[in-house]
């Protein structure tokens, strides 16, 4: 097959379960391809929320520095080609197939998931590239996924939280404890929140990880300002590593006060890496008003203004409803809202109780995707006032366009499926 549409469509049904987590498979087929671990670093990045931030705070601020970088991630808001990257840009449906190719041919009588084939064939498009360092996000969990078949020289966890409890566990312990799964003997294990799991420390003892966390090994001081308010483009905030001190930062590009803690995690990862990877406070200032993240509180100025986030599980939907505060407005909000059937639609409503008037719910199609009606069901149940139910997101967007006033404003979020296809209507993809 030469067309990556056909390689595609192929992949989402060779394996008969569109999850099945393991390596074994992974690890056969790089054996088989005769792959080779690069000597160039190797950073892993996991977590619940977070881990799309991190992976593009560490290759804004490694390619400021003048590194080329590879960077992995999933899943896409419009394109495929979005998951691998070089140097920033996407790389090329030709280059994917020929990846494919390969792979096909070295897997024997394994039936690779489509994750599996997506991240082996980031492994070989790298192979080639000649990079300085490459970032790999996981994509679900960590001991099992894909990805961990990669022995990682900094391996982040961004946050714990519920999400995804069908195959990591019902308590944030037992998810720690997965995610934890890819740190390695005597290399840096970075955690990014104040509130760790005592697993993942458990963990960190258990294989002799060097385990840094924020609040005690790192930490950061945002600008002075009231929560209510959003920062100035003057604002400046602090960091504090084990041996660096940055006291002269500038706000991060990507909006949201979590941002602080993101670009901090990532300011612990590359300071582990300081001997092979030197970066200059001024790479760093230049990495951080550089960096850019499609679907992360994007806001599209407008009357009415519109805000895109991918915010999937109740804990981003807290950090959504926090960041929603620190932007007045004098009208009303309205959430487009289109999530999958294993989320916890009554967690996201709650956290978002007190920030939106409104609810567009708009229904997505695949395997684990919730018809509008479903969606209204569950909204609606958990005490959302449901406006209108579209079809599907573009028909939702085109519904909030002629429905809102010039005061209000429309937040789109609740999946990548959802976002990616409103940008797209947007004209922002």
């Amino acid at each position: 097959m030469r067309s990556l549409s056909k390689w595609l469509a192929w992949q989402e049904k060779l394996h008969p379960h569109a999850i099945d987590m393991g390596l074994d498979r992974v690890r056969h087929t790089l054996e088989a391809l005769g792959w080779q671990r690069p000597r160039y670093p190797i950073v892993t990045v996991a977590g619940t929320n977070g881990k799309g931030s991190c992976v593009a705070l560490t290759a804004s601020i490694l390619r400021a520095a003048g590194y080329r970088v590879g960077t992995f991630t999933s899943p896409h808001l419009f394109r495929y080609n979005e998951r691998i990257r070089i140097d920033g840009s996407e790389i090329s449906d030709a280059s994917l197939c020929e990846a494919f190719i390969r792979i096909d041919a070295a897997r024997g009588s394994h039936t690779l998931t489509f994750f599996e084939f997506n991240t082996l064939a980031a492994l070989l498009v790298f192979e080639t590239a000649g990079l300085d360092a490459m970032i790999l996000e996981v994509g679900m969990g960590g001991r099992l996924d894909a990805v961990n078949a990669v022995d990682a020289d900094v391996a982040i966890v961004t946050a714990i939280a519920l999400d995804h409890c069908e195959w990591l566990g019902d308590d944030v312990e037992d998810i720690g404890r997965e995610k934890a799964g890819i740190f390695r003997a005597t290399r840096p294990a970075i955690f990014g929140d104040l509130d760790m799991p005592s697993s993942i420390e458990t963990e960190a003892g258990r294989v002799g990880a060097e385990l840094r966390r924020l609040g005690r090994d790192f930490r950061f001081t945002p600008p002075p300002g009231a929560p209510e308010r959003p920062y100035g483009q003057d604002a400046r905030w602090q960091w504090w590593g084990k041996a660096r001190h940055e006291e002269d930062l500038p706000l991060p590009r990507l909006v949201g006060r979590e941002q602080f803690a993101n670009a901090s995690t990532v300011l612990a990862a590359l300071e582990t890496l300081a001997e092979r990877l030197p970066v200059s406070s001024e790479q760093i200032a230049a990495g951080l008003r550089a960096v850019e993240l499609a679907g992360r509180f994007q806001v599209l100025a407008g009357d009415p203004p519109w805000i895109f986030d991918v915010a999937h599980n109740p804990d981003a939907a807290w950090v959504l409803a926090d960041n929603l505060r620190t932007i007045p407005v004098e009208g009303r909000t309205l959430a487009i809202c289109g999530i999958l059937s294993d989320k916890d639609a009554g967690g996201i409503v709650k956290a978002l109780a007190g920030s939106v008037d409104g609810w567009i719910v708009a229904g997505l199609t695949g395997a684990r995707a919730l018809s509008a009606a479903g969606l209204a069901e569950r909204l609606a149940a958990a005490g959302a006032h449901v406006e209108y139910q579209a079809e599907n997101v573009v028909a939702a967007c085109a519904w909030a366009r002629e429905y809102a006033h010039r005061k209000d404003r429309i937040v789109v979020f609740g999946s990548f499926l959802t976002v990616g296809p409103a940008l797209k209507w947007a004209g922002l993809i």
